[in-house]
């Protein structure tokens, strides 16, 4: 039996994009995958984006906002980085460690202006289900980055 790959999802704050990537992961792919999620700053965990995951039957509530440094002594096969700003200021991994940008829309900036609950809460709903959509094509679509 393989061991399951170590992937780590990284973000600016660690509070919603990188979160919500984690728990699909562990949700979806659990027994393929060990998933792990950091920010390069921490900013605490995303109401909303707690609450649309939970909608959606995946529970992040006892996940916290972590940086880098937090998961010390663990080695990633794999980095996706999920926003520009995490990908742009990447931290040197080791050669084995391969990193992967795969961007999605930032929920906060896209519901700042909103200000109907619901509203808002669509823009996270939106970004949600494209990490889904995503997630859902691991590890086969690193598979194909790699070759």
């Amino acid at each position: 039996m393989s061991e399951k790959l170590k992937i780590l999802f990284l973000c600016t704050g660690n509070s919603c994009r990188s979160q919500m990537a984690e728990g699909w992961c562990r949700f979806l792919k659990g027994d393929l995958i060990e998933a792990y999620s950091a920010g390069i700053e921490t900013h605490g965990m995303n109401p909303y984006a707690m609450k649309v995951m939970a909608e959606a039957g995946v529970d992040i509530s006892a996940h916290w906002s972590k940086l880098l440094s937090d998961l010390t002594g663990v080695t990633f096969d794999y980095v996706i980085t999920v926003c520009g700003h995490a990908d742009e200021n990447c931290p040197v991994f080791p050669d084995r460690t391969k990193v992967v940008h795969v961007g999605f829309e930032d929920p906060p900036k896209l519901a700042k202006t909103l200000t109907d609950e619901e509203d808002k809460l669509n823009c996270y709903r939106r970004v949600r289900d494209e990490i889904k959509r995503f997630i859902s094509t691991l590890p086969t679509a690193l598979e194909k980055v790699n070759s």
